[in-house]
């Protein structure tokens, strides 16, 4: 394997910071040069903490530095589309948090832009690199189900955002549900055709006053035959809720939520067990270093990554029919709102 991948992060918020101390500390191929935030005390706080040289405000002096070949954009989501562009015309290869943009124009330019350069682009879609999604995923492919007939994928918050979030977030089906639309294609290998959303109110006023739902029930009906649903809520009271399940023609397969541990009290009132991990940053803490590291191996060994810019594009796709459903109140196919 090749000498180590030099790296730049752009946004040193909640999640720059999480792939900053795995780049730093458990992927040892990788060695961070430089991070920039906006707020530059941030930047300048995650580098003392992890040991990072340069600390910048301006993303460019990023771009700009000879030594780095791979950038990490965990900036606001309006700015990544700009900055896969600018990277790309740097010809440094790209780790972008999701989505790439809410506008499909901006995507497709930005995915030409990489094309045109060569770069690798990679999109964080980190739950396919969870070893308990990972493994469905094995076994339905191995055919261990038989033929896939229907999915299920529950994903429960167990709090629902800041309001100044969701304001900004492009609704709960292009900030939560994105990642179970990617799941399903993951899971399934085959693309959806059509979308119908039901949903509600049922958390907060407040989020219906912003313009969204915190509660919603989607039906995807895939390519090859299969029926999917996908149930979110922004508040679960129990925990976060992650559960999937394939049933096909020879059998099912199902995970369940991550726990604590695994100790069960019996005793005169019950069966007792821990809740659910409480947080996204416990439950995919394993997947957020598996998906950093094939990035930095794609980059050393020369090779494209798994999830790459198309996988990206198309659950902005699938998030844009789903809200067309919701209000239309009707099934919409895909390719009403962009080619697949």
């Amino acid at each position: 394997m090749s000498s180590k991948v030099n790296v730049g992060i752009i946004g040193a918020g909640r999640i720059g910071r999480i792939h900053a101390e795995n780049l730093a500390h458990r992927i040892p191929q990788a060695e961070v040069l430089a991070i920039s935030d906006i707020v530059p005390e941030a930047a300048q706080k995650c580098a003392a903490e992890l040991g990072i040289p340069t600390a910048v405000e301006d993303h460019r002096a990023i771009m700009e530095n000879p030594k780095i070949s791979a950038v990490v954009i965990c900036s606001s989501t309006d700015t990544h589309s700009q900055f896969i562009e600018e990277a790309a015309a740097a010809r440094k290869h790209i780790f972008c948090e999701k989505p790439i943009d809410f506008d499909l124009t901006r995507i497709d330019r930005a995915l030409a832009a990489v094309e045109d350069s060569g770069v690798s682009l990679q999109i964080g879609f980190n739950r396919r690199f969870d070893p308990n999604f990972r493994r469905v995923k094995e076994l339905v492919a191995a055919g261990k189900v038989g033929e896939p007939h229907v999915l299920r994928i529950t994903s429960r918050d167990p709090e629902p955002p800041p309001i100044e979030y969701v304001k900004v977030s492009g609704g709960i089906f292009l900030d939560m549900t994105i990642h179970d639309f990617d799941m399903a294609r993951y899971l399934i290998d085959s693309e959806v055709e059509e979308i119908y959303a039901a949903g509600g109110v049922m958390v907060d006023p407040q989020i219906g006053e912003a313009g969204d739902i915190d509660t919603a029930v989607i039906t995807l009906r895939f390519a090859n035959g299969v029926i999917g649903t996908i149930d979110n809520s922004r508040k679960a009271v129990y925990g976060y809720d992650q559960r999937v399940e394939v049933f096909g023609s020879g059998g099912a397969v199902a995970v369940s939520n991550n726990r604590p541990n695994s100790a069960v009290v019996s005793d005169a009132e019950g069966v007792h067990g821990p809740l659910p991990l409480n947080f996204f940053l416990e439950r995919y803490m394993d997947s957020y270093i598996a998906e950093m590291n094939e990035f930095i191996e794609c980059v050393q060994e020369k090779r494209p990554p798994s999830v790459t810019g198309i996988d990206g594009r198309i659950p902005v796709i699938m998030g844009y029919a789903a809200r067309m459903s919701y209000e239309e109140n009707r099934p919409v196919r895909l390719n009403e709102i962009a080619p697949v």
